[in-house]
């Protein structure tokens, strides 16, 4: 008969599986690093990372594809946080991509967010990672909720959904054909609530659009988008000043803000609780294209 005392609380749990995933990826692949925008999931995925190797350092660095188009809240955080966990920042720049003649940004489209994958390609090559950690969740979206642990991409970062390995037992096959990386997501069994749990239980610093506030914004199609000089307001458009928060956090074009009073993670933690859309599916006009639109991104090498 199992002991009661030895067994581990559901949050337990999901720390012990992430901690075994970034070991595993650490042992398996030679050059691996971890996608760090500033987020709440890619913060708790640092932290763990911090976790499964203490007392070293954490063995690789976080990338992050900067757009141009980000929150200022979020890069300060992103800074601040990266130095004082003390591991490497290497930016992937989608302007400097646009201004080489790299990239394309796609006429009348505000949102660089399909700019973001070509660069992302560019830094994987450029570095030879062969491992990237996400911090994606099932949860978020149905394309994701299929995606396994360890997704294989090819030589051209694609993702192929139906060529997907078993991983049955938590058994991870990690070999590579030439040229191509893996993109693993430790998080993938976890929920926004968890998420948000584990920041409060172990007292997670999180950039403060997380949090309510006030804010300029305006509404468009149903979401509220934060005044800023990446959007071109429309007919009609009017600002005002709200109090609201973000459930998710990316670009400026493409995030939409919650009305909310929640100050603090029990507040955030009572919201989801009570809300019946997703995060991405609530805030994010980039999911919202069409039925297949982060399915589509993914298949073209994105996140």
């Amino acid at each position: 008969m199992t002991n009661p005392t030895l067994r581990l609380s559901h949050l337990l749990a999901l720390e012990a599986e992430a901690v075994h995933i970034m070991r595993e990826v650490v042992a398996e692949t030679e050059n691996p690093a971890l996608l760090f925008s500033g987020g709440k999931d890619s913060v708790v995925l640092l932290h763990l990372a911090k976790l499964a190797f203490w007392p070293a350092r954490v063995p690789f660095p976080v990338v992050h594809i900067d757009t141009g188009h980000n929150f200022p809240e979020v890069l300060t955080f992103r800074d601040e946080y990266v130095a004082t966990v003390g591991v490497r920042l290497i930016v992937g720049s989608v302007p400097e991509a646009i201004a080489a003649g790299t990239v394309r940004e796609a006429p009348g489209v505000e949102s660089r967010n399909s700019a973001q994958t070509p660069v992302l390609l560019e830094t994987v090559q450029k570095h030879r990672f062969d491992a990237l950690f996400g911090g994606a969740r099932r949860d978020e979206e149905k394309a994701r909720a299929k995606e396994r642990v360890f997704s294989v991409r090819d030589e051209f970062g694609q993702w192929d959904p139906k060529n997907q390995r078993p991983e049955l037992w938590d058994l991870y096959n990690g070999q590579l054909q030439p040229g191509g990386h893996l993109r693993v997501f430790p998080l993938s069994n976890w929920t926004e609530t968890d998420v948000w749990q584990y920041i409060a239980d172990r007292d997670i610093a999180l950039p403060p659009l997380y949090y309510a506030h006030e804010r300029t914004v305006f509404e468009r199609d149903g979401m509220l988008f934060a005044d800023n000089e990446f959007l071109t307001r429309r007919a009609g458009e009017q600002t005002r000043t709200e109090k609201v928060r973000f459930r998710t956090v990316g670009d400026m074009t493409c995030t939409g803000a919650v009305r909310s009073t929640a100050s603090s993670n029990a507040d955030v933690l009572a919201e989801i609780a009570a809300s019946r859309l997703t995060e991405r599916g609530a805030t994010r006009a980039d999911d919202r294209a069409n039925e297949t639109a982060m399915e589509d991104r993914k298949r073209e090498g994105y996140f």
